[in-house]
């Protein structure tokens, strides 16, 4: 007789932390993670309102260094990485020879020849061992930096504040999408102004075993903010409210970035060759001339609430699918993204239903994001 062994799931360095506040764990992507820790809902009004702390220490670090790290990443990705400045961040892909994605990611270029590739965590081995293969040839060094690092992410119009209080770093003059080594609450960090919530906020890349003390002053610093802590769940919500794809849902090998609406990421006037630059200008002209199925907003008009894999129709035809969707507690009612047909996808276009359950619930096509922050 066999058996067939099921594989641990990995714990981040805050795992007997998080069991402490009475979170409920769930596996995702082969990590035991904290969905929620009380209400959703209040958690994600937290970081709509005042400030919420998540632990994102799942997601995948990846060092690229050498004299032609930059080349590399201009190779490997489809983004122009050498163009990125020292101290600033990058989102960009990584694709397939066809053009489809494999994921999507943020570069930080932390020095003049080092780089931090940070991948999705159900993506990082795959993009791990893609650019260890595209490496071949260049004079850089692809590092798994995985365990390395622990990642907090402090998010919502008080975050600026509750860190300031406990760092000297010129937060005032970090840009969006830029970071800074420092030091919190006595903690080395990476200090990036980085998110995926729709508002501002930082993420903190750290030494795992300097995680538990930097969340205990986190939340404490932040208790007369507001601050709370929240889970994968409430993320989820915020980013769908913020019109921001989540991989797996509005991306996968199966789409190019212009199938998804994000050709803008593609740099065709980047020097040299990059995987996937045939297939991607053929997607673009195809894209130009054709559009394919647009990503939209859908927002319900009643209180079914769509998900993931439902139909979109309308006339009786199905015009496309729900890629993810949720009750949104910005908006009070049900909303979604879905690919549909462009004939479908102009703003306010009518007649537009998604199929629960056999039942044709209406829904109105709105543009993207459903919900954009005040500056």
């Amino acid at each position: 007789m066999s058996s067939t062994a099921t594989p641990e799931k990995r714990r981040t360095a805050l795992d007997a932390l998080h069991r402490s506040l009475g979170a409920t764990m769930t596996d995702f992507a082969g990590w035991d993670m904290p969905l929620r820790y009380g209400s959703e809902r209040d958690e994600h009004l937290a970081v709509r309102t005042k400030a919420g702390l998540f632990d994102l220490s799942h997601m995948g670090e990846i060092t690229v260094t050498g004299p032609e790290a930059a080349r590399l990443l201009n190779y490997a990705l489809v983004g122009n990485i050498a163009s990125v400045g020292v101290g600033r961040a990058r989102y960009t892909m990584i694709c397939q020879a066809d053009g489809g994605i494999l994921d999507d990611l943020i570069v930080y270029r932390l020095a003049e020849t080092e780089y931090m590739v940070v991948a999705n965590a159900s993506n990082a081995q795959i993009v791990l061992d893609s650019l260890v293969e595209r490496a071949e040839g260049f004079d850089a060094v692809v590092r798994d930096d995985r365990d390395a690092y622990a990642l907090l992410a402090v998010q919502g119009p008080e975050s600026p504040g509750v860190l300031a209080s406990l760092t000297d770093a010129d937060l005032d003059g970090l840009k969006y999408y830029a970071g800074l080594p420092g030091t919190v609450a006595g903690v080395p960090a990476l200090i990036a102004r980085t998110g995926y919530t729709g508002e501002d906020g930082f993420e903190l890349f750290i030494a795992p075993g300097d995680a538990e003390k930097l969340w205990e002053a986190l939340t404490e610093a932040g208790a007369s903010a507001g601050l709370i802590p929240c889970g994968l769940s409430c993320r989820d919500t915020l980013r769908l409210e913020a019109g921001m794809p989540l991989y797996g849902h509005e991306l996968s090998t199966s789409l190019t970035p212009f199938d998804a609406g994000l050709g803008r990421v593609v740099k065709f006037e980047k020097d040299g060759d990059f995987v996937g630059r045939t297939a991607l200008e053929a997607a673009a002209e195809r894209a130009a001339a054709q559009p394919p199925r647009v990503l939209v907003g859908l927002v319900a008009e009643g209180r079914r609430v769509p998900r993931a894999g439902y139909s979109v129709v309308a006339d009786g035809e199905v015009i496309g699918e729900i890629t993810s969707g949720a009750p949104s507690p910005t908006l009070g009612r049900p909303i979604a993204m879905a690919y549909v047909d462009s004939a479908h996808s102009a703003p306010g276009t009518t007649g537009v239903g998604v199929d629960i359950r056999g039942s044709h619930e209406p829904y109105e096509v709105v543009a993207l994001p459903f919900y954009k922050r005040q500056k």
